[in-house]
């Protein structure tokens, strides 16, 4: 274990959501992988507004926020990763996604982001592939590997494990890899010299 530390996120928070049940498999993991202190955040659990604030710069004092959403903050800006499971609705991310994505514009940055993935057919390719541009757009760093789940409701059995996981634990085993590597050289960038945007 090192004392890097990961956010795992579950974006959807949508009545009946499957996202529970993918964020428990991967953050179990992320656990035997070892190599991260692993942080769950279900935005059910942390509604924010839809009305944003006027300005970047009251965006960024945090300390006017309720006290709920100081502390969402907080475990955002003290993750040195993040992995965001999300679905696809209407070809793309859930809004609860993006909200906490906008709420929190200088948090991610110069931080690396790895997305789980479910739905339909498409594994929820789209919402992936959506998600890659606002986060470039916040100057993080989403990397290559990820996890998709096509026809996830046939994949997991009603205790929420995998039916067939050889394949998924594979692929989280290699995406963990790297996201461990862009974590210890983006930390290291960072504390040698402070991200400017």
């Amino acid at each position: 274990m090192t004392n890097m530390k990961l956010s795992v996120i579950t974006g959807s928070v949508r009545e009946g959501r499957f996202g529970p049940t993918v964020t428990r498999w991967f953050t179990g993991q992320a656990n035997l992988h070892g190599l991260f202190e692993v942080d769950v955040i279900d935005l059910a659990e942390t509604p924010l507004p839809i009305t944003l604030p006027p300005t970047f710069e009251a965006l960024a004092d945090v300390d006017r926020r309720p006290e709920d959403h100081r502390r969402l903050a907080t475990r955002l800006a003290e993750a040195d990763a993040y992995v965001v499971v999300t679905p696809e609705y209407n070809h793309s991310f859930p809004a609860s996604l993006k909200n906490v994505i906008d709420w929190h514009p200088v948090q991610w940055q110069a931080k690396p982001v790895a997305l789980v993935s479910y739905g339909g057919y498409g594994g929820g390719l789209r919402a992936a592939e959506h998600l890659r541009q606002v986060f470039a757009e916040l100057h993080a760093v989403t990397i290559r590997n990820w996890i998709s789940l096509d026809q996830h409701w046939t994949r997991f059995d009603a205790d929420g494990r995998l039916v067939d996981p050889e394949g998924p634990e594979g692929a989280a085993k290699a995406m963990l890899d790297q996201l461990g590597w862009w974590s210890r050289v983006l930390r290291d960038a960072r504390l040698a010299t402070p991200y400017q945007a």
